[in-house]
């Protein structure tokens, strides 16, 4: 597990991977670094198929139990702090599944570019058991992200209890926008700003 410690934390959070790259990806790495200077501190790690270099995520009970102990150990480096998990998409999506079988002392789901459904495949939808999660949800999506756009994740919204949509104004499913270089930078800062100011409120409430 790595520790991006806050100055002055006013929260923490579990952040995990997607499916296709480790806690080590310069995307992963460059999130923590944003919340942790944003006053969160951020807690990354590896599912087992990722630490041990498979390429084909585990089973679902095998990524929630990675999960689990990853929580546990963040609550070990985090004592005092409200908690929250979360993550990048297929990340973020095991991170509902353990909020949604029922768990203690977190504060909210922090769900960087939510995959609603595979590309191209509207139908098969991942989001049967979100209206389970009973505390605060946060989506974080890129309008034209094919993983779930903003026509879909607003229409997602009014089944779950007590969610919330930030969309990335021309975002992708990783939050680039067009513009170029130029227009990238301010368009993640805005996102992780986001991010990190709703984790503060919550953690108030």
């Amino acid at each position: 597990m790595t520790n991006y410690q806050a100055t002055n934390p006013m929260a923490g959070l579990v952040l995990a991977h997607g499916a296709g790259a480790g806690q080590k990806s310069a995307w992963m790495v460059k999130a923590a670094q944003a919340l942790s200077a944003r006053g969160i501190s951020v807690f990354t790690f590896d599912f087992p198929y990722m630490a041990t270099g498979r390429k084909v995520p585990d089973k679902a009970p095998v990524l929630e139990a990675s999960w689990r102990e990853a929580l546990d150990e963040a609550r070990a480096q985090a004592i005092g702090l409200p908690m929250f998990i979360g993550g990048k998409s297929m990340g973020g999506r095991i991170a509902t599944h353990i909020a949604a079988q029922g768990i203690k002392d977190v504060s909210g789901v922090v769900l960087l570019g939510y995959p609603l459904h595979p590309p191209g495949q509207p139908a098969k939808r991942r989001d049967a058991h979100l209206p389970d999660i009973k505390i605060p949800m946060l989506f974080v999506q890129g309008s034209r992200d094919t993983f779930g756009n903003e026509e879909e994740m607003t229409a997602l919204l009014p089944s779950l209890r007590k969610a919330k949509l930030h969309i990335v104004p021309g975002g992708d499913h990783s939050f680039k926008v067009p513009g170029g270089a130029k227009a990238q930078q301010p368009a993640f800062d805005e996102a992780m700003s986001a991010a990190a100011a709703w984790m503060k409120a919550e953690s108030q409430s």
